[in-house]
């Protein structure tokens, strides 16, 4: 028993136990999309990727980070912080509560943001900045408070994506220092007091009225234009109407004229005969219309001297009626002209 415990043997035991140790302490394993930072003697040495490595222990050690996360308890999310020596390089997403903004018309709103981030650089996540997540989300903080201070609460709502990309453009120089790569910043939601809310939905409902207002004006506009352009195109046709009629009239009377010339001869007598003819029929037609204006009806004096021409005008009519028959009948008007002047 002695012999087999022998010195030698507890001494290469105790190596070989040592070894074990200081090998499964020096074997790391590193899982896919994390590396870890390895300071030797106190001093940043390598990074360690994904896959199997081996570090000396005890003289070798990986250099943690400090890690803050959210986490929700009932309705309230609280801080959690966090050493890890795995850094994830993965994209992380970093929900902070909200945070009250006073806008430049002096609303405050409370806004409740998330920011994306990924770590590019694990040696500047862990030695430019103490603690890299709250430094994130204390800038991130900061520069939501900038930007929305110098909005408007209407144009807040109205570009909430000009907000999300203010905000990330500066904040990527900052971050940029810390081997962190922002991939975007999103408001959520936003908080109003409860007057403030009240104040805005009798604005919507009064801006509505005024739509629907303006709406209704347009349309009677619309209406009154359509109207007008119809009646106006109405007298536009009756005036041309009128206009083709007047015409057709005044060549009718001309053919008639000279139908009556071409029976009775058309000397300058018989020319001036027929005008005053005429002219007689013309003062009889308009001799109704104004008995209707009053009791009295004054007769011109010329009115005399053309009632004389129309008999005259037929007295001539009545001695070549044969001739102006004959030439009515050749011309396809039997018994027109002559036949009305009789009735005349």
């Amino acid at each position: 028993m002695e012999s087999f415990l022998s010195p030698s043997l507890i001494i290469s035991l105790i190596v070989v136990v040592i070894g074990i140790f200081i090998i499964a302490k020096g074997l790391v394993i590193v899982r896919q999309s994390e590396v870890m930072v390895i300071e030797r003697l106190g001093s940043f040495n390598r990074i360690l990727e994904s896959g199997v490595n081996i570090i000396i222990p005890f003289i070798e050690r990986p250099r943690p980070i400090s890690m803050l996360r959210y986490v929700r308890m009932g309705e309230d999310y609280h801080p959690v912080m966090s050493d890890e020596t795995r850094i994830d390089r993965r994209e992380t997403v970093m929900d902070f509560p909200g945070q009250p903004v006073v806008t430049t018309d002096n609303v405050t709103v409370k806004i409740n943001g998330a920011l994306y981030y990924q770590i590019i650089d694990p040696r500047r996540a862990v030695y430019e900045v103490a603690n890299m997540s709250q430094a994130v989300e204390v800038l991130a903080k900061t520069t939501l408070r900038s930007v929305v201070g110098k909005m408007e609460l209407d144009k807040l709502f109205e570009s909430r994506s000009e907000v999300n990309n203010a905000i990330q453009a500066e904040m990527e120089e900052a971050a940029s220092k810390w081997g962190v790569k922002l991939t975007r910043v999103e408001v959520q939601d936003i908080s109003m007091p409860e007057e403030v809310e009240e104040a805005m939905r009798l604005q919507m409902a009064a801006e509505r009225k005024r739509r629907a207002t303006v709406t209704e004006a347009e349309g009677e506009k619309s209406a009154a234009i359509a109207k007008a352009q119809g009646q106006r195109e109405s007298a536009i046709l009756n005036a041309q109407g009128d206009k083709e009629s007047a015409i057709l009239r005044a060549q009718g009377e001309q053919e008639s004229i000279k139908l009556v010339l071409n029976a009775i001869g058309d000397s300058e007598d018989n020319k001036q005969t027929v005008i005053g003819y005429l002219l007689g029929q013309s003062y009889i037609k308009v001799l109704p219309n104004m008995a209707k204006d009053g009791e009295r009806v004054f007769v011109p004096y010329e009115s005399s001297a053309l009632l004389g021409s129309m008999g005259m005008f037929r007295e001539l009519a009545g001695s070549p009626e044969e001739t102006v028959r004959q030439h009515l009948q050749r011309d396809g008007l039997r018994g027109g002209l002559v036949g009305s002047a009789g009735n005349s």
